[in-house]
């Protein structure tokens, strides 16, 4: 199977969380402040994968006493280089066909750009964006916003800005409001009763508040779940607070076998060295030959 594949190429898995988190922090880890591309900005220009994007944020929400957390009003710095490496026909996960155009993707806690969701939708069948409901209309903005880029054969677009229209434009990307603490992941999120399951989970820089990390975590486990081969797992964040890091990884490591990615096959902006890891998993009811 691909995901067996991935994982003969990854190398020894992580056995020891707690081993994981001092091998990390134990390096020098340059600053990135909490880690926004521009707190302030209204918008973004940004260039990923080749084609040019606008982002359209909410810095009053992010400082807002809003119930339910505010992280996800501005952008992160790891999200466009996440979107750029996830992209990438190099990238591993496409090299062993774990990503193929077949794909069905689900993304936890997006935010308000649903940029991985624009970037990668061009290259897998379906993908669903998942967050707190009051992102959805930035992310129907955005998704109007840049609409030329949203589909496999679209030419690298120009930056512009245009009057966001008053609804998403039909496509393979999505927004679907859910909850970790209080919503059920149901086949229903795939949004078509074609597709009951998907192929990849990804969580890009969800992990910074240690009340969530369960919550978190078994949403990835039930949106991982299926009646054939269970979702691949992909969790890329900044490294910031070794104790939160640790607390996700020793949650994420009883559900789910779990490598790091090696840094041969990352960019040279996502490495730890540079502050940031991307980790993947596997249910551990998974039937996988072993190896090692």
């Amino acid at each position: 199977m691909a995901t067996q594949l991935l994982f003969d190429l990854l190398g020894p898995e992580v056995d020891d969380a707690e081993e994981e988190t001092f091998l990390l922090f134990s390096q020098e880890i340059p600053s990135q402040n909490l880690g926004f591309v521009d707190a302030r900005a209204s918008s973004l220009d940004l260039t990923v994968a080749g084609k040019d994007y606008v982002i359209h944020q909410t810095p009053a929400v992010l400082s807002s006493n809003r119930a339910g957390g505010t992280t996800g009003a501005v952008l992160w710095k790891i999200t466009p280089m996440f979107a750029d490496w996830i992209a990438s026909p190099g990238n591993p996960l496409w090299k062993t066909g774990v990503l193929a155009p077949t794909s069905s993707v689900i993304e936890l806690g997006c935010g308000i750009s649903g940029l991985t969701g624009m970037v990668l939708s061009q290259s897998v069948s379906r993908y669903v964006l998942t967050d707190q409901p009051y992102v959805s209309k930035w992310i129907d903005a955005n998704l109007a916003e840049n609409a030329a880029n949203l589909s496999a054969s679209g030419a690298a677009t120009t930056r512009r800005r245009c009057k966001a229209a008053a609804a998403p434009p039909a496509g393979n990307v999505s927004f679907t409001p859910l909850d970790w603490e209080l919503d059920e992941v149901t086949p229903r999120l795939t949004g078509s009763d074609a597709v009951k399951s998907f192929d990849a989970v990804v969580a890009c820089d969800c992990i910074y508040n240690d009340a969530l990390i369960r919550p978190l975590v078994q949403t990835c486990v039930d949106s991982g779940q299926s009646a054939q081969e269970p979702a691949l797992c992909i969790v890329a964040q900044q490294l910031r607070d070794p104790e939160i890091f640790e607390g996700w990884i020793k949650e994420f490591h009883r559900h789910f076998r779990t490598w790091r990615m090696p840094e041969s096959h990352l960019s040279d902006a996502l490495r730890a060295n540079a502050g940031f890891v991307i980790h993947v998993g596997i249910l551990r009811t998974a039937p996988l030959e072993s190896h090692y």
